[in-house]
């Protein structure tokens, strides 16, 4: 806890993100019932997304020189109604070791090296996530150490799910940054289309998001405003995509720090590889302030 924010994190349960507070109004959605998402593999709160975010197409991928071939049976992954493998493997079967905490900071680690975990990504490395809290900010950076074995595929991300309780869906504001847009098949593959797309900023009203976005560099502002607060996601290091996810008939907005596009293990595009014994790092913030006082007009 610091200052107006408090945050709770669960290294037991994957470094989930399991609250986010501001002056004791939660932020966070989809956490009503940890228990259930743990057991059926579904996303809450703020969760990490490893060794992919988003979905695969195919259950066979090729990367760094290895060929994997995932196993529809195993229970480490979870499947989209389409049957495509999603989200890597699920929070809640990723135990992490604390290394340091306190009041304003959590450093946690986790080892991939169980024959399971292998199994389904077969590259050897370390993720340390620290998460650090001040007055009006949350900062979580994520960085992954290859194995000396070889290099290390790095698709991670995150998806947080946000909303207001004290406003309705209706009236929320979305900020958006101008971006290039990834062109989706049927099944929210992105088919290697681009198309750049403005900045926006808008009431939600009706709308509805379910897209993937390249950025145009490493630093970028997302965010969601309501009931007198402004809730923005900071990309600050190592996030050159995003997904912005907003059902119409849902009352969350997640906004998803993505280091890969989707399905980039199958694709190859926008893949990056850390080479062995090298590190990869990741860093978003969260800040929460007031919001201004009159709208501002559509981009």
């Amino acid at each position: 806890m610091a200052g107006d924010l408090e945050a709770v994190f669960l290294p037991g349960l994957g470094m989930l993100g399991a609250s986010l507070e501001h002056l004791g109004v939660e932020l966070l959605r989809r956490i009503e019932d940890l228990s259930s998402a743990a057991t059926k593999g579904s996303t809450a709160g703020i969760p990490l997304l490893h060794p992919w975010a988003n979905r695969l197409g195919a259950t066979r991928y090729r990367a760094a020189g290895r060929e994997v071939v995932l196993d529809p049976a195993s229970e480490l992954l979870h499947f989209d109604d389409r049957g495509l493998p999603i989200h890597g493997v699920p929070w809640s079967r990723l135990a992490w070791d604390v290394l340091e905490a306190s009041s304003e900071k959590l450093v946690a680690r986790l080892a991939w090296n169980r024959p399971d975990l292998l199994a389904v990504f077969p590259f050897r490395h370390e993720l340390e996530m620290a998460v650090a809290i001040r007055t009006e900010e949350l900062t979580i950076a994520t960085t992954l150490t290859a194995g000396k074995e070889g290099p290390v595929p790095v698709a991670f991300g995150f998806h947080p799910y946000f909303g207001f309780a004290d406003a309705p869906r209706s009236v929320w504001r979305l900020e958006l940054p101008a971006m290039r847009r990834l062109s989706l098949d049927a099944r929210q593959i992105p088919d290697g289309a681009e198309s750049a797309v403005a900045a926006f900023e808008g009431v939600l009203a009706n709308r509805s998001f379910d897209d993937g976005f390249a950025l145009d560099g490493e630093r970028a502002v997302f965010a969601i405003s309501a009931g007198g607060r402004r809730l923005a996601v900071e990309l600050l290091e190592g996030y050159r995509y995003a997904q912005v996810y907003a059902p119409a008939d849902k009352d969350f907005v997640a906004l998803e720090p993505m280091t890969a596009p989707t399905n980039a293990l199958v694709s190859g595009r926008g893949l990056t590889l850390a080479e062995a014994g090298g590190r990869y790092r990741g860093v978003f913030r969260i800040r929460v302030e007031p919001s201004a006082s009159s709208p501002r007009a559509l981009f």
